[in-house]
């Protein structure tokens, strides 16, 4: 049950290595930390959350929501009391599972740890552990290697934990299915919008209407603190560009590493599992006969016996497979195998296996000329991690100690200096490394604005310093009505021109409950289903679906904003999508976890409900 590093080895150095670890901690010391509860917002079992802590995990969640939504990305919508206690109870939820791996005497040995380290992919160079490029990364992530170690081992328990409970979970064939019927209903739809912007030109607004807006809105007008930036950014990438890489250096590269380009040998496997029994092995030998005596029959034996739901349905069929993708016995006795050979009973965790060989692919080297950009990039790119390596030091040394200029870094280390247009604490668009919440934070923060020095070298990312100053300042103020008369006039036609869209779509709607018609142009017919709803939006998915099949066609509406009005028909409900055997197989797969989750949450309920949490609801609101 606890072998969750074994079969998910591959999923773990991952998550490990390229994302943040979801019950990773702002550092370990959180369990050592003297009382400080005024500095709490929460305390679980007597452990605290501190407010640095708290504030730590916005900024990572922050640093996610960044990447996904790119420019549609404001810090500040999503800085609300929902999202602060979401947050918090993530927070609570990890401390509980961590707490009860570590009471349940859940760990991973060094020997593990070793073998989990030295196998993931980031830590490798040219296909072997690194130590001085794992070294790079665990320190990119402000840690040792003693607390990257450490964090592992927690890591791991709590996989080890929440694997355990997930795996008591059962769903079953007829739950998998209903789920199936449900995710597969389709609905016919079309839709027809209203823009706001065709009321834009019959809008006119006097001064009093315009005063009266701003006066009722004017914190939307307030002009937040601003800087104009210059910074510089040093770039073990903007490094390799410029570095030359000869033909000799990439002709000993590939000879150096041959094996690396070669395409490994694959063969192509069917296979009959019997899981382990009393009479398993007994019932293989006589499968085994059977198929030997007619091969030809191998993938008829492989539906009608096999127990491995994944391929019996194919006639056993396992697709082309190299070394390391399958358990050993099974591996070695494939490889040791002629093509069109049957062989069996093969032993393994799984039962017992009935082999029959299909196909060979012979491995073969790629020629250098293939391959010869990528191992060029990757010399330069080795070129330049040398090079920053070399300077990033003396780089971080001269922006500090010469801090009323960059100038002088820019001299030295041949680079130019780059300049914002004006950014707030939230950062703008298109603001690149500069909009990183570090970097802001520096640009903002009183000494660097008062007496205009340099921020410090920051690391944004792995071999990436950006370092910035502050070349103008504009306190928060608010505008004077003159100043934004503009932007007070587009507000206001935009909110009434909503309300005008609005108010036709309500009014076509009343039109099409009687069955008049209300002059709409429809598009084309779309279909979607409930796994599958394209590009509308999750609440009109919803909409769309609790029409009742049985009175179609049905009409609603909805709002979008400053685009303006959207009205719906649902046309009619089709047949359910018909789903293979495979996406069965998967649709139970899927039923699976979803029983686990549910699982999990349950048991976490519970654990909740059992243990002592204090909430400092004034900490958890303070910004």
């Amino acid at each position: 049950m606890f072998d969750i590093v074994t079969k998910n080895k591959r999923i773990i150095q991952i998550i490990l290595v390229l994302t943040i670890i979801p019950f990773a901690f702002f550092g370990l010391e959180s369990y050592t930390r003297s009382m400080r509860g005024g500095n709490e917002v929460a305390r679980v079992g007597g452990v605290p959350i501190t407010q640095q802590e708290f504030e730590e995990a916005i900024r990572r969640q922050q640093d996610q929501l960044r990447s996904a939504l790119g420019r549609g990305f404001d810090p500040k919508a999503f800085d609300t009391p929902e999202m602060r206690e979401g947050l918090l109870e993530s927070l609570i939820a990890q401390r509980l599972v961590s707490a009860a791996a570590l009471k349940g005497g859940l760990t991973a040995s060094n020997e593990m740890l070793q073998q989990l380290i030295r196998g993931m992919p980031a830590f490798q160079r040219d296909g072997r552990f690194d130590e001085a490029t794992a070294d790079a990364l665990i320190r990119a992530q402000g840690m040792t290697g003693d607390a990257f170690a450490a964090r592992l081992r927690h890591d791991v328990a709590v996989g080890q934990l929440t694997q355990a409970i997930s795996e008591t979970a059962i769903a079953s064939r007829t739950v998998a299915e209903r789920l199936t019927r449900l995710q597969s209903e389709r609905r016919e739809f079309v839709e027809a919008f209203i823009p706001a912007k065709q009321f834009h030109a019959q809008l006119r607004f006097d001064d009093a209407q315009l005063r009266a807006y701003y006066e009722s809105a004017a914190a939307q007008f307030r002009r937040p603190e601003r800087v104009r930036a210059e910074y510089l950014v040093l770039s073990a990438e903007e490094f390799a560009r410029g570095e030359a890489v000869t033909d000799a250096e990439i002709r000993g590269a590939y000879e150096a590493r041959t094996s690396q380009f070669a395409v490994a040998e694959q063969r192509r496997a069917s296979h009959i599992l019997l899981k382990a029994g009393a009479d398993a092995k007994k019932k293989a030998e006589e499968i085994l006969a059977q198929a030997r005596k007619d091969p030809p029959r191998f993938a008829e034996l492989a539906k009608k016996h096999s127990e491995d739901p994944g391929s019996a349905e194919k006639g056993g069929d396992l697709g082309f497979f190299g070394r390391g993708m399958m358990v050993k016995p099974f591996e070695d006795t494939v490889f040791r195998m002629k093509e069109g050979e049957i062989a069996g009973p093969v032993e393994s965790e799984f039962g017992y296996h009935l082999i029959r060989l299909t196909g060979i692919q012979s491995g073969k080297g790629r020629p250098l000329e293939e391959v010869r950009n990528e191992i060029a990039a990757e010399l330069a790119k080795q070129k330049g991690d040398r090079k920053f390596a070399a300077v990033a030091e003396a780089f971080s040394n001269m922006v500090y100690e010469q801090s009323d200029s960059l100038k002088p870094a820019a001299e030295r280390f041949k680079i130019k200096i780059a300049t914002t247009d004006w950014i707030t604490r939230s950062g703008a668009e298109g603001l690149g490394l500069v909009g990183h919440p570090k970097v802001l934070a520096a640009l903002f923060s009183q000494d660097v604005i008062q007496s205009r020095r340099n921020t410090d070298a920051i690391e944004v990312a792995p071999n990436v310093l950006v370092a910035a100053r502050v070349a103008e300042h504009q306190p928060a103020a608010q505008p004077k009505f003159e100043e934004v008369r503009g932007e007070i006039e587009s507000a206001l036609r935009a909110r009434e021109a909503l309300k005008l869209a609005e108010k036709e779509g309500t009014s076509k709607l009343e039109r099409l409950a009687k069955s008049e018609d209300a002059g709409l142009k429809w598009t084309s017919p779309r279909t979607v289903t409930p796994r599958d709803r394209g590009q509308i939006p999750a609440d009109t998915l919803r909409r769309v679906f609790a029409a009742d099949p049985q009175r179609l066609p049905a009409h609603f509406g909805t709002a979008l904003g400053e685009e303006g009005y959207a009205i719906y028909r649902v046309l009619r409900a089709l047949p359910p999508e018909v789903r293979d055997e495979s996406q069965k197989t998967a649709d139970l797969a899927n039923a699976i976890r979803l029983a686990g989750s549910e699982q999990f949450d349950a048991w976490l309920a519970s654990l909740r409900s059992r243990s002592d949490i204090e909430i400092n609801r004034a900490n958890l609101e303070r910004k």
